[in-house]
């Protein structure tokens, strides 16, 4: 994406001001990004400390020329530098050092994260297929699950929400429900519901697409255009959910939920055509987030928007149809940069947005591209920690080079998960 043309300066000539390029492995410097401008001088002093003979700064980025330095016989000065030894305490390197910590203790977080998530899947999965073999252990199941995760989510008073990689995640409808259903309790606790509210609320939004169980998988499934019959089957769903959900026992807000997931206020959703004064407060928490999947993860991968515009169709042109205060907590919940939002940074590296905390909404964790570091080894940076980064503009996935939207893996389904910020401490 950086299209600036590059030229070559000797360590000595590096002054504050210079758009620098450090061509390095990130483990070899203790800056967070390869490239940046330089502001100080501890960082000119780091930089001559690499070992660097040469190297490369954009001129149109930066605010200065380089320093221009008289030849001069230096031999004696460097070999007397040569043969001095390496001081313990460099504050280059424990910079560096305390970066690599802080990268494997977020890896770490990631990890258990994910194990939380395969964990939680698990527990989902089998609450759906008893739905036929054991229905008389489905409600139970999935309150037991909903409760546990209730519990975890509402006893902290800062969350994270992370994105779950592809090999995690993988594209199973099982990750739908969980995604609706955690991102509608943290919208519940966003609003300060009380703890028995959040739990039907995650109850019904697990179970919101019951009805689709009697819906032929290549209906549901399909990714062109539903016909007219198609579309109309379809709508039967939340009915049909309604009817199973009593068969299972579900309480009666659990199927307000399922009954009116897809109501809008106006009057033009289905299936009863219902008004804001008919819509249960928990069904309309849930109709955001569902309206978000979809946008967001379509039948049809070709028509998903990003998690940025999702947000912004959701605020800007469903105003009329989904409740303006729903709406609003949900934006404070996933921030205006939603993990899985592909971003250009202030300082031209590009980055996928990999986590954002409740504390610090605009200043999530990217992973940032480095074309010379493998996926597996990326680059994760915590934006609260760099104050002089920020981010510039979100970037569509089909404006990325391939080789960059393979690096960050576009998906076709977006997961999240949460971490709560008291057990990391």
């Amino acid at each position: 994406m950086d299209s600036h043309p590059t030229h070559v300066v000797k360590p000595e000539e590096l002054c504050i001001g210079l758009h620098i390029h450090l061509d390095l492995p990130w483990i070899s410097h203790p800056f967070p990004f390869p490239s940046f401008k330089i502001n100080s001088p501890e960082q000119i002093a780091t930089i001559r400390g690499l070992g660097l003979k040469a190297i490369r700064y954009s001129p149109a980025k930066s605010d200065c020329q380089p320093l221009i330095v008289l030849p001069r016989d230096d031999t004696a000065t460097r070999a007397v530098a040569e043969a001095a030894p390496r001081v313990a305490d460099d504050p280059a390197d424990q910079a560096k050092q305390a970066r690599i910590k802080r990268l494997a203790a977020q890896r770490e977080k990631i990890a258990a994260c994910e194990r939380e998530f395969l964990n939680t899947t698990r527990q989902m999965k089998a609450v759906r297929q008893n739905l036929f073999s054991r229905p008389d252990q489905v409600c139970e199941q999935a309150t037991d699950a909903v409760a546990k995760l209730a519990d975890s989510m509402l006893v902290n008073a800062e969350l994270s929400i992370h994105l779950m990689s592809d090999k995690v995640a993988g594209d199973d409808v099982f990750n739908h429900a969980l995604n609706v259903c955690l991102l509608s309790m943290m919208v519940g606790k966003e609003m300060q519901l009380p703890a028995a509210q959040v739990k039907l609320l995650g109850l019904g939004a697990l179970l919101h697409d019951l009805g689709q169980a009697e819906i032929p998988g290549h209906i549901k499934n399909k990714t062109t255009a539903l016909t007219r019959p198609e579309a109309a089957l379809m709508r039967q769903h939340c009915a049909m959910g309604v009817t199973l959900g009593k068969q299972l026992g579900l309480p009666g807000e659990a199927l307000l939920i399922i009954a009116q997931h897809h109501e809008h206020l106006d009057g033009t959703g289905y299936p009863r055509m219902l008004h804001e004064p008919q819509l249960s407060r928990l069904a309309r928490i849930v109709a955001v987030v569902e309206t978000y999947e979809e946008l967001c993860s379509p039948r049809n991968p070709a028509r998903a928007c990003t998690p940025h515009e999702a947000l912004s169709q959701l605020y800007g042109q469903q105003k009329k149809q989904l409740d303006e205060t729903v709406v609003t907590s949900f934006i404070r919940c996933l921030s205006v940069y939603p993990p899985g939002t592909i971003v250009l940074l202030s300082n031209g590296a590009l980055g996928v947005v990999t986590s954002v905390s409740s504390a610090h909404l605009l200043k999530p964790t990217v992973m940032v591209y480095d074309a010379a570091v493998a996926s597996g080894e990326t680059i994760l940076v915590d934006l609260e920690q760099e104050s002089d980064v920020t981010i510039a503009k979100t970037i569509r996935p089909q404006q990325l080079p391939p080789e960059v939207g393979q690096f960050f893996s576009a998906r076709k389904r977006i997961s999240y998960y949460f971490s709560s910020e008291a057990a990391v401490d």
